[in-house]
């Protein structure tokens, strides 16, 4: 799935390039995971403006002629599920039969790949309303908020007693920690994936939010990660699976011990970890 580095990678590989564009056309595929929300001919010349990200959201903000500039523009929020991809091009040639959402502008084509049908494109007045708010109503901080600290992490963290991996991922205390760079991070910041979340201390809590975000800003520099088929708007794949550290390591060596990275299922996910230089 792609997480919030490969997402970030993706608004990053188009923003620019789409920004100020008008609509030409939308075209909607097969169904996704929730419908468009409005009738796709009424946005229709409407002006591209910055594409933002949140979590592992995108939005596109759409300007129509006649809206008063103070006013927040509407717009599309695109997730892109478990499989899907964004492409963006003066020209893509026909669409197929995964393809089933196209922004065609006087920039180029904008075009969703989703063989498996999980992502979502749906159209809200605002980001603060409709399906958009709801959708983004639970999401957690994100890793580069100058309020993602130590001691709001300890907090939060406080009485959970599921696994400090398994809080991570689950995006309401910090969003874009996913599988690879959770299991990372609690490796950068010597805590075994294992122990309560509600007992991890102060002090490792500091040392874990510097991990997440330290990763974070690797994988970012790197592309992203392309373990099946991840590709940003250019078609380029990311390399951070290449230098990991646990994830995807099982039986080998770690890298600062020489311990055989050990492999663990948590919540139907993967988890790789060193045993000995990360302590419970």
């Amino acid at each position: 799935m792609p997480e919030l580095p490969e997402v970030e990678v993706t608004r990053q590989s188009f923003a620019s390039r789409i920004l100020g564009a008008h609509v030409l056309s939308l075209r909607m595929g097969k169904p996704l995971r929730w419908p468009l929300g409005c009738d796709p001919g009424r946005l229709e010349g409407a002006t591209v403006g910055p594409v933002l990200r949140r979590g592992k959201y995108l939005w596109v903000p759409l300007s129509l002629a006649g809206i008063a500039a103070e006013n927040p523009p509407e717009g599309l929020l695109v997730h892109l599920g478990m499989s899907g991809a964004l492409t963006f091009a003066k020209s893509l040639g026909p669409s197929g039969p995964h393809d089933h959402f196209e922004l065609d502008t006087t920039a180029g084509l904008l075009r969703l790949t989703d063989p498996r049908r999980f992502g979502a494109v749906v159209w809200g007045a605002s980001m603060a309303s409709g399906l958009p708010a709801r959708l983004l109503a639970s999401l957690g901080l994100e890793p580069f908020d100058e309020a993602m600290t130590g001691a709001y992490l300890h907090q939060r963290l406080k009485g959970r007693k599921v696994s400090i991996k398994q809080a991570l991922l689950a995006g309401d205390i910090v969003v874009g920690a996913g599988n690879i760079y959770a299991c990372e991070a609690l490796f950068m910041a010597g805590i075994d994936p294992r122990l309560a979340a509600g007992l991890v201390s102060r002090p490792r809590c500091d040392r874990l939010v510097l991990a997440v975000q330290e990763v974070l800003r690797q994988a970012l520099a790197m592309g992203g990660s392309s373990l099946r088929d991840f590709k940003d708007a250019y078609g380029s794949q990311g390399h951070f699976q290449l230098s990991t550290r646990v994830y995807g390591r099982e039986g080998e060596p770690c890298r600062t011990c020489a311990t055989p990275v050990r492999r663990l299922v948590q919540g139907q996910r993967s988890t790789f970890f060193c045993p000995v230089c990360q302590k419970k």
